[in-house]
């Protein structure tokens, strides 16, 4: 008996290719095979646009591996009856987690503490304070899965917490405020929790830069385009933030190369999901959607 095919659309990470390959045939956009597939597989940051949907007529399960929708056309996805998993449960506390890391690090200066120690700088002398956080105010830009599991551990590190979004959430504990500047102005640390696409590209502007400050911190693992790239650099090149922790870009992978120059600006790989613990739980959620929906069992359907 031949085993279903599934369409990968974006460049599969090995371990998720190898657990779909025990129990399915994977082929790429170009194999001849991929045009019977009713079940395609993506990734967040590649997503699948209403052309690949129109171009492959019997898709009727889009599988995506990560939390963002942004760049899946779901509109189109929904006139054409396919479905749209995707794992938005499975990588909040991990996340959460490094965004506190990111955090740390840029304020405390963590990354640079370290690159100073290695290239033997200690001997000729101390490195300049960095930014205590107790006590200190955190902003929180999107309050969903994520953003709220960050505003919880700020919250229990002994920040303030406030917050903005769309729109108010009453049984929210903390503070919201309408708008970004509005937070920026308000806070110590300014946290991007929030969707990508086209309703929040450059939310974070220069104006919101310049309400932050000099003395503020900026954290984004969001999307890159959430955040005005230029008017980024501007301000940790010109001292118009203190620094910022950064595990998303606007051209990821090939970030602007300013960016390695800044001792003030902690990089990371779009990394804050990585972990054994969530590649597994992620892996594990898709295959029980993809198995739901040849089943014909209920599933999360993000199209719906």
């Amino acid at each position: 008996m031949s085993r279903e095919t599934i369409l990968a659309l974006a460049t599969l990470p090995q371990d998720l290719r190898d657990a779909l390959a025990a129990d399915y045939a994977v082929v790429g956009a170009e194999d001849p095979a991929a045009a019977e597939a009713r079940i395609a597989v993506t990734t967040g940051m590649v997503g699948a646009d209403a052309g690949a949907m129109a171009a492959r007529p019997g898709l009727r399960l889009i599988a995506s591996m990560g939390v963002g929708l942004d760049k899946i056309d779901l509109g189109a996805a929904r006139a054409r009856g396919i479905a749209v998993s995707h794992t938005p449960d499975e990588l909040t506390e991990d996340v959460a987690d490094f965004a506190i890391g990111l955090m740390y690090a840029a304020a405390r200066r963590i990354a640079e503490a370290d690159r100073f120690v290695r290239a033997g700088r200690w001997m000729q002398g101390r490195m300049s304070p960095g930014t205590s956080l107790h006590r200190k105010r955190a902003g929180v830009v999107g309050l969903g899965r994520i953003g709220a599991a960050i505003a919880r551990r700020a919250a229990g590190i002994g920040m303030e917490v406030g917050w903005t979004g769309p729109r108010p959430k009453p049984e929210a504990p903390w503070r919201y405020h309408p708008d970004v500047p509005a937070l920026a102005e308000w806070t110590d640390v300014l946290i991007l929790a929030t969707p990508g696409g086209p309703e929040t590209r450059h939310m974070v502007d220069a104006r919101a830069l310049a309400a932050l400050g000099p003395r503020g911190v900026l954290v984004n693992i969001a999307r890159g385009s959430v955040v005005d790239e230029a008017a980024l650099l501007a301000a940790l090149e010109g001292g118009g933030i203190a620094a910022a922790g950064l595990d998303v870009f606007a051209s990821e992978p090939g970030l602007d190369p300013r960016f390695t120059a800044l001792e003030n600006a902690v990089l990371a790989p779009h990394y804050a999901s990585l972990t054994h613990e969530t590649r597994a739980a992620i892996i594990a959620r898709m295959l029980r959607d993809i198995a739901a929906f040849r089943g014909g069992e209920a599933f999360y359907d993000a199209a719906a």
